[in-house]
């Protein structure tokens, strides 16, 4: 009887006495004990690369057609090797997310935060946590089998938790089937990744694949955003008897809401919430992530005790902590913010910090990504700043001219006076900084975290948090 999923072919394997020490789908990767996944990708095909890794090592292969020449190495033939690479890598892994207790989170913006967030809340609960995300590797969610064994390491290391950033890439792509959550997050949608999807609602159809049975028994969803109303609608009316709950989470249910530059804080359930991260975006980020965390069995207190003290996310509404900003009366917050609505979020919260002040904003786009976006940041940048740098974000192997004359399109005549261009990031910082006045908030955004440049031919260290405060101590 054919296997299309593979997985009684893998359950074979493993009785038979093969030791597998490994599932990879990079064939430098092999070493002996490996399981060889042969991923087809937009140039190459993994197929090609089996005999090699055979030679390596790999005890078994999983392909989509028997091969010719590896007769002698056991092959696990499905129907689509990206299709079945999770739910097979998490047996050949020991399914560790079954031992743990799993939450996954997606959304345009805030999954980073809301990690965060509740890696501190389960910490203090007694949970050690592994985190996969954004600041952890070179991808949001690896593929399948780099997932699963970062998963049965935190495992083997004794973490009680795990906590992973779910991009729409690893859902539309299947690096996250097989993994089974206790619960799944979702913070909001915006512009993004229509380089992918192609469309908003494709975009959107990716990220609701997670908020089903097949993942998790319960979603909490951010219902202020639009498209969270929406999921909430959907997936408790699509999933009726299968036991998928929807917690719906709204803003306008708490009190007493406070934001400023360091800080935000609430009244939630009859407790005080404080948090000494600012952005009032970041009320719904440590909402989503309390509420989750009590779905999960954690005490209310212990958790809003964890916020409390919770350190900074790096590259997101971080404060450049200087005394020559003090010195200069100035707020310079970096941020991550690469959509329209992220860009849009960051410039309301500087406006509140600002309170009456003016608000300056450097920022670009990456080269190589959704250039539809372009424009529409452009867009928000100058009606919601009062000026603009528009300068290189990481241009890869496009023009960077060609990048900022795609965002200039999206800028109306009406606001072209407060918008300059400077190609050289370092020196948009410094126009930006030294045209501030006392009072104002100076936002830099686009890389965040990020601590490099990517250029056609290059790629160079740059943090803008570390430049900055260099500027803002030779301005002093």
């Amino acid at each position: 009887m054919v296997d299309p999923s593979g997985l009684e072919q893998v359950r074979a394997l493993l009785e038979s006495g093969v030791e597998v020490t490994d599932i990879v789908h990079d064939s430098r990767l092999v070493t002996a004990g490996s399981v060889y996944l042969c991923l087809r990708g937009g140039s190459f095909d993994g197929h090609d690369f089996a005999e090699q890794a055979v030679a390596d090592g790999a005890v078994a292969l999983v392909v989509d057609h028997r091969l010719d020449g590896a007769d002698d190495t056991p092959q696990i033939v499905v129907d689509d090797t990206r299709l079945r690479a999770g739910p097979i890598a998490a047996l050949l892994a020991g399914q560790p997310s079954h031992q743990l207790t799993t939450v996954g989170i997606t959304g345009t913006n805030g999954k980073t935060t809301t990690a965060h967030f509740l890696d501190a809340i389960f910490t203090a609960n007694g949970w050690r946590t592994g985190v996969v995300g954004t600041l952890h590797g070179p991808r949001t969610t690896p593929e399948a089998a780099d997932l699963q064994r970062t998963l049965r390491r935190f495992l083997d290391d004794g973490d009680k938790a795990a906590v992973l950033e779910v991009s729409s890439h690893a859902l539309a792509l299947h690096r996250v089937d097989g993994t089974e959550f206790d619960a799944v997050v979702f913070t909001n949608l915006g512009h993004d990744h229509l380089d992918l999807h192609g469309s908003q609602e494709e975009y959107f159809r990716a990220k609701a694949r997670l908020f089903s049975r097949e993942f998790a028994p319960v979603g909490v969803i951010n219902v202020d955003d639009p498209h969270g109303r929406l999921l909430a609608d959907t997936a408790a009316s699509t999933s009726p008897g299968k036991e998928f709950r929807v917690v719906a989470v709204s803003t306008s249910e708490l009190d007493d809401v406070r934001v400023d530059a360091a800080s935000h804080g609430y009244r939630w359930n009859d407790l005080v919430v404080d948090v000494p991260i600012g952005g009032h975006f970041n009320v719904a980020n440590s909402l989503v992530a309390l509420t989750t965390a009590v779905e999960l069995g954690v005490d209310a207190g212990v958790a809003v005790e964890a916020l409390r003290s919770v350190s900074a996310v790096p590259g997101r509404f971080e404060l450049v902590r200087t005394p020559s900003a003090e010195r200069l009366g100035l707020t310079v917050v970096v941020d991550y913010a690469h959509t329209p609505d992220g860009l849009a979020e960051v410039l309301a919260s500087a406006r509140t910090v600002a309170d009456g002040h003016g608000v300056s904003l450097v920022f670009g786009c990456g080269g190589e990504r959704d250039r539809p976006k372009r424009p529409e940041m452009g867009r928000v940048a100058a009606e919601l700043a009062d000026r603009v740098v528009i300068t290189s974000d990481n241009p890869r192997r496009e023009d960077p001219d060609g990048i900022i004359d795609d965002i200039l399109g999206g800028v109306g005549a009406d606001y072209r006076a407060r918008v300059v261009t400077n190609l050289d990031r370092r020196s948009a910082i410094l126009s930006a900084l030294e045209a501030a006045r006392s009072g104002d908030v100076v936002v830099i955004a686009g890389k965040g975290h990020e601590r490099s440049q990517e250029y056609a031919d290059r790629t160079v260290d740059f943090d803008d948090v570390s430049v900055a405060a260099e500027i803002l101590e030779s301005l002093a």
